[in-house]
């Protein structure tokens, strides 16, 4: 769709929601997941250098960002798990594996699905156009409103959502309840 910073603000925008889950650090901490992969699946652009990949190609499915998210929740959770138990700033007494597993996993997948919607709106400009169901569905979707340059576009998405997130971090309402609740 954009460049990296619309990239980065689509990745956001998808990350909103969290606000809603969790209290402000859990929600700063899905969204920092979102963002991480915001740019994964132009890793082609450098795979295919060593790799027969092209671009906008096998990168650019969900199989990929599922498949690299899951194994990257699973890393999260090995590694996260003790650290965020030991840091008083969760303010928790013991989050489980499990969570941290599902917490990661869940922000990884959606900054990498957002990624594959915002290059859906404008890939025909510039690259091919995506087959994001691949091998499921192999037909390109294309939607095509938005010029990959365009800075109303770019610079518009991100101060819309650093916007949003400034505002929803202002309300204070209570998160809900749910299992996967990190935090009081």
């Amino acid at each position: 769709m954009v460049d990296v910073t619309g990239h980065l603000a689509m990745a956001m925008l998808f990350a909103a929601p969290a606000w809603i889950l969790w209290d402000r650090r859990g929600a700063l901490g899905f969204t920092g997941f979102a963002l991480l992969t915001a740019m994964l699946p132009d890793s082609d652009l450098v795979l295919r250098h060593v790799l027969p990949v092209s671009h906008h190609g096998v990168t650019h499915t969900v199989v990929f960002v599922v498949s690299m998210s899951i194994l990257a929740g699973i890393v999260a959770a090995k590694w996260l798990t003790d650290r965020f138990n030991d840091h008083g700033w969760i303010r928790s007494t013991e989050i489980p594996t499990e969570t941290v597993f599902v917490f990661a996993t869940a922000g990884l997948i959606l900054g990498g699905t957002s990624h594959l919607f915002a290059d859906i709106l404008s890939a025909p400009d510039i690259a091919p156009p995506l087959k994001p169901f691949w091998p499921f569905y192999s037909e390109p979707i294309i939607v095509d409103v938005i010029y990959y340059d365009s800075v109303i576009w770019n610079f518009g998405l991100i101060i819309v959502a650093v916007g949003l997130h400034l505002v929803l971090a202002r309300y204070r309402s209570y998160p809900l309840e749910t299992r996967y609740r990190i935090g009081n």
